[in-house]
């Protein structure tokens, strides 16, 4: 498809002029870790949506985007139409296994790093993905759709509210220029913020082509601008690995208690930061299914919900063998990712899963009784968030028909849900808490609110028609999960007969 040529609206109103202080860290590595190239040019973009919390992290006055102007200019930026000042378009090199083959050289294929933007809080890479050809499109178009840009846009946003580490979303940009997919759909540019970008592909494409000088540089950039208390270990690279380990295993114990699913764990979509990366083709659970595959597209299970985390720890083997210059032999490099990752999962998951029940304390018989919880869910089929939401407003102290009816209605055996009902008093009583400062806690802890495939569909469907407002709608709700939003209480009900047929695949 041809690139589309710059139109009369890359020179519309100058509203808004970013005063953003870029430090392009990234930028300052050798010319082989990248190739600069400026966006490819979107015709007439508009502004879909833009998240409050994330424009502030960059300092960016999101109320300014009401005037019609402003917003008109803002969508130009962020479309890559014009280079932010101070900005430095690049994409970077990488490579990686996707479902578990080598799959050599990878890339930002359809994506620009403009830079960091220097905060007090830090310092934020902006990405725009979407934004046209590179060097490692591979034969694709570069370009982004809308249905998939408000996926991303939306999840990534949630997550965050959610206190799932991730990358952010800035907004969403839109265009009615054709892209064709399965069907042809139009596209649109999401902006990306993080730290880094920096991958575990990252260094596995140094690896691969025995560069070790790139390896040990790449890990020097790592340690320096992001863990520079790494610099004091004995052994920084070592402890570089070791942190790497221990983030993602806090990471994916959020996924597995959250009931999130990321559908597409290459080693090119893992952080070297911890952060979830690439959203594509996810789900959040709903109906329990510990075996549910998310991905139409993983048709063996790879990444179906439980197995996410042995593939953590087989993606940070996959990283030890790159770090393998650099962090000694093999088999001692392997027992840190054991120790680390496994330790910081297991113990992270077991905390966060007490917390959901309610449980301030470690007991005796916990590992059995969270078994038998899971065993449950599977066998009812319960809703996941819908369970321990109604179960967080529940009396710890004694049976209570009105308030139990919420959770016991869920139950295709009663008998079974009342059972386990009494096992989970039992618990509780074990620790003599207080039973409304224990409810407060667990509604702080179950979410509400997720982003069901459903309720992204219709904001999906309706944005495709040009109404952007339910994408806003959803946006808001899912700031507070946590609340209980009377105004949003139709996002908490579970999916219609109609969402049974909804597929996500990897061009989601």
């Amino acid at each position: 498809m041809t690139p589309p040529a710059p139109s009369e609206s890359i020179i519309a109103s100058e509203a808004w002029v970013p005063q953003l202080n870029f430090d392009n860290s990234f930028g300052r590595l050798p010319a082989s870790f990248y190739t600069r190239l400026a966006p490819t040019p979107l015709p007439a973009p508009y502004l879909v949506c833009a998240s409050p919390e994330t424009a502030a992290l960059l300092g960016i006055d999101i109320e300014a985007l009401a005037d019609t102007e402003t917003a008109r200019s803002f969508a130009e930026y962020f479309a890559g139409n014009r280079p932010l000042p101070g900005s430095d378009s690049l994409a970077a090199v990488y490579s990686g296994h996707q479902f578990g083959v080598w799959a050599g050289q990878l890339g930002d294929g359809r994506a620009h790093l403009l830079g960091g933007v220097r905060m007090p809080d830090g310092i934020f890479e902006l990405q725009l993905k979407g934004a046209g050809e590179t060097p490692y499109s591979r034969r694709a178009d570069g370009r982004a759709v809308l249905r998939s840009s408000i996926r991303e846009f939306l999840c990534s946003e949630a997550m965050a509210a959610l206190g799932i580490p991730t990358t952010r979303a800035l907004c969403v940009v839109g265009s009615n220029y054709p892209v064709r997919r399965e069907t042809m759909e139009t596209a649109a540019v999401v902006t990306r913020v993080a730290p880094s970008f920096v991958r575990f592909g990252s260094f596995e494409h140094w690896n691969s082509l025995d560069r070790d000088a790139e390896v040990k540089q790449l890990a020097d950039y790592v340690i320096d601008n992001f863990r520079p208390a790494l610099r004091d270990s004995d052994k920084p690279y070592e402890a570089l690995l070791t942190d790497v380990a221990q983030r993602t295993g806090i990471m994916i114990a959020h996924w597995q208690a959250v009931g999130f699913m990321h559908g597409v764990m290459n080693t090119d979509n893992m952080s070297i930061l911890g952060l979830t990366l690439d959203y594509g083709p996810f789900g959040f659970m709903e109906a329990f299914d510990a075996a549910h595959i998310c991905n139409h597209s993983d048709d063996r299970g790879r990444y179906a919900f439980h197995q996410q985390p042995r593939i953590g720890h087989w993606n940070l083997l996959a990283l030890t063998h790159a770090m393998r210059s650099l962090v000694g032999p093999l088999e001692e490099a392997r027992d840190i990712i054991d120790k680390a990752y496994v330790g910081a999962f297991e113990s992270h998951f077991m905390q966060l899963i007490r917390a959901k029940l309610g449980f301030n304390t470690e007991q005796p018989g916990d590992e059995e009784f969270f078994s038998e919880t899971f065993n449950l869910l599977q066998a009812q089929h319960l809703d996941y968030t819908s369970f321990f939401r109604a179960l967080s407003h529940l009396s710890g102290n004694a049976r209570d028909a009105r308030l139990d009816a919420g959770l016991r209605d869920q139950f295709l055996d009663r008998e079974s849900g009342d059972a386990w009902l009494q096992q989970w008093r039992e618990r509780l009583a074990l620790e003599a808490s207080d039973d409304g400062a224990r409810q407060a806690r667990m509604l702080a802890t179950n979410p509400k609110y997720i982003l069901r495939n459903w309720l992204a569909e219709v904001a999906i469907r309706e944005a495709r028609g040009g109404d952007f407002s339910e994408v806003a709608r959803l946006l808001d709700c899912l700031r507070k999960p946590f609340d209980e939003q009377p105004h949003y209480q139709s996002y908490a009900a579970l999916p219609p007969d109609w969402a049974a047929g909804l597929e996500v695949s990897c061009s989601s």
